[in-house]
């Protein structure tokens, strides 16, 4: 079986050694011959990297592996790039969650104000990686599950439309894994139908490989106990507030009850109770919690497997919902026909939905990319909530190419977790001084 390089775009991520840890563990899948880890900052990059290398010369010393802040050494003779930057790393993630709180408006990640802003910094940084994988290694593959992977997607549309990039997103993966749990089966049994957005959609089917439908079974469940289940299923999705988002989704199957809710729909849902949660504790929000969580356990790992020259007994989680990146990869070098949800063009596959709006819908994937499944019609309700929330992100697009403070200040207007057009302009002052020199200059 051919052996594959591959290069980690965003080296110095807490996610990457589960990543890596993940590889190793699909080795008879997806033969590496080469990995690197690729990342702007050195310095953090570099305390993962010493540890990754002792780990992998005792499990995997047949792999040559290395750690570079030089793009040619990086991209050069790679088959694919995994890419998870952050732009702005958690000191950033932290503004974005507490800015819009000053403005009566919940802060997040990917969705509402701080996604927005997440966007606007992360467009230049997938640019610029894209433009190094073409340079170096035209024929790379790109698999992107860099956040807010909307707006990275339609950026790449727009801009690097025939570049070979796949958006991807887990939250779909680890959702199936919940509903897996629920019914007692293995997620690779199941067989879903999906449509939407990005972190923002809905299940109308859940099928095992003998054609039995369990989405009355688990709507059921849903609706007393949300994703919540009696064995976690991964190490990602199990802090306190995620724990809440998965309780969260009963609520939001209330209100749409024919299909199985993404749990980010509270977030354009339940703004004022999302806004309400936080308001508590200001100080506090999901990006502290991830870095004295995750990062802190991540890179105290490192420390000690690099302070004591072996990684024997010291394991890094291995993130079993990232297996849809080998997946993933797989589909595209062996051509496997995978079925997987993807972020892809619309061009038909929602009927009633814009052809060039970015959606999230399953997909047949093979050598020449992702061949998206026709879903038909969706309900003018859904309809409607994706044509508003697609907006938003078109918007953002074109206020970065154009740089167009206007548009930018559409964009927050429409948005439905934001009250009003003064507050959106206020947000988007605020939001520009925090973010100086990661935006374009907006006129």
């Amino acid at each position: 079986m051919k052996k594959f390089s591959v290069v980690i775009a965003g080296g110095g991520s807490t996610f990457t050694p589960g990543i890596v840890m993940m590889m190793l563990d699909n080795l008879d899948r997806f033969p590496i011959k080469k990995l690197k880890l690729y990342d702007n900052d050195g310095d953090r990059q570099g305390i993962l990297g010493e540890a990754l290398e002792i780990l992998l010369k005792e499990q995997a010393p047949e792999i040559e592996f290395s750690y570079t802040t030089d793009p040619e050494t990086a991209f050069s003779d790679v088959d694919f790039c995994m890419a998870h930057i952050r732009v702005g790393k958690y000191a950033m993630r932290e503004k974005d969650e507490k800015v819009p709180l000053r403005h009566g408006v919940f802060g997040q990640e990917t969705c509402g104000p701080g996604g927005i802003a997440y966007g606007m910094r992360s467009i230049t940084g997938m640019l610029e990686i894209i433009d190094y994988m073409e340079k170096y290694s035209p024929d790379c593959w790109m698999l992107n599950y860099s956040n807010p992977a909307a707006i990275v997607a339609e950026a790449c549309r727009v801009m690097r439309p025939e570049s070979k990039v796949l958006n991807i997103c887990d939250m779909p993966v680890g959702t199936l894994r919940r509903m897996s749990q629920i019914i007692g089966k293995a997620p690779e049994e199941l067989e879903v139908r999906y449509f939407g957005l990005n972190h923002f959609g809905w299940w109308t089917s859940v099928k095992d490989t003998e054609g039995h439908e369990y989405i009355d079974q688990i709507r059921n469940y849903v609706s007393e106990h949300g994703y919540l289940t009696q064995i976690e299923v991964d190490t990602q999705h199990t802090d306190p507030s995620w724990q809440e988002t998965h309780k969260k989704a009963k609520d939001i199957l209330a209100v749409t009850p024919d299909y199985l809710p993404n749990t980010y729909l509270k977030y354009y849902l339940y703004p004022d109770y999302v806004f309400e949660h936080m308001k508590d504790h200001p100080e506090f929000t999901r990006a502290n919690e991830v870095m004295q969580g995750r990062e802190k356990t991540v890179f105290d790992h490192a420390q000690q497997i690099i302070a004591k020259g072996t990684a024997e007994g010291i394991a890094f989680d291995i993130d079993a919902h990232a297996t849809f990146i080998v997946d993933l990869a797989r589909a595209i070098a062996f051509n496997t026909h995978e079925r997987m949800v993807m972020i892809v063009e619309n061009n038909g596959a929602i009927a009633n939905f814009p052809d060039d709006a970015m959606v999230e819908v399953p997909c047949i994937v093979g050598t020449d990319g992702p061949e998206a499944l026709t879903q038909g019609k969706i309900p003018a309700f859904q309809q409607a909530m994706m044509v508003q929330q697609v907006t938003v992100e078109k918007l953002v697009v074109e206020a970065y190419v154009e740089n167009s403070y206007q548009k930018m200040w559409q964009a927050l207007t429409l948005s439905k977790t934001v009250p009003s057009a003064q507050v959106a302009k206020e947000l988007l002052d605020d939001l520009i001084i925090e973010n100086a020199g990661t935006w374009p200059e907006l006129h």
